[in-house]
C-alpha cells in the first residue's frame, strides 16, 4: 500500500511586520527545527542562517537551506518553521516527503513571483 504524504503536507505564512513566517508541517504535526535567514550584507549580498533543533528530529536538514532559498528569493527575513511526523516510514518514503517539501516549497514562490 502507497501512502500519500503530500495531501498531508501544508505550508503556511504568515506576515511579520517586514519580515515572513513560514509554517511546514504534515502528519503528526509539531515543531521539530526552526531556521531563520537574515541579511548579513547587503554588498555582496550574504545570508546567514541560524537553525535550532529538537533532538532526534532531523527537519533541520530541510529548513536551514528552505530558509535561505525563501529569504533569498522574497528578499526578506524569514523564519521556517517544521514538523513533519509519519511512523515507520522507509527510506523511499523520506525521498519522497523531500522532494513533495521541497515542491511545495517551489510552488509556494512561484506564487509569489507572479504576484510581484
Amino acid at each position: 500500500m502507497t501512502r500519500n504524504f503530500g495531501e498531508t503536507l501544508t505550508l503556511d505564512e504568515i506576515d511579520v511586520g517586514r519580515d515572513k513566517l513560514i509554517v511546514i508541517k504534515g502528519g503528526d504535526a509539531h515543531i521539530g527545527a526552526v531556521s531563520t535567514a537574515y541579511f548579513e550584507q547587503k554588498t555582496p549580498l550574504t545570508i546567514k542562517v541560524d537553525t535550532m533543533s529538537v533532538p532526534g528530529h532531523k527537519e533541520h536538514l530541510l529548513t536551514d537551506t528552505i530558509a535561505r532559498q525563501c529569504a533569498e528569493h522574497l528578499g526578506q527575513t524569514v523564519t521556517v518553521v517544521m514538523g513533519i511526523h509519519f511512523d515507520n516510514l522507509n527510506k523511499s518514503e523520506i525521498e519522497d516527503i523531500v522532494i513533495l517539501t521541497e515542491n511545495l516549497v517551489d510552488r509556494f514562490l512561484t506564487k509569489k513571483n507572479l504576484k510581484k
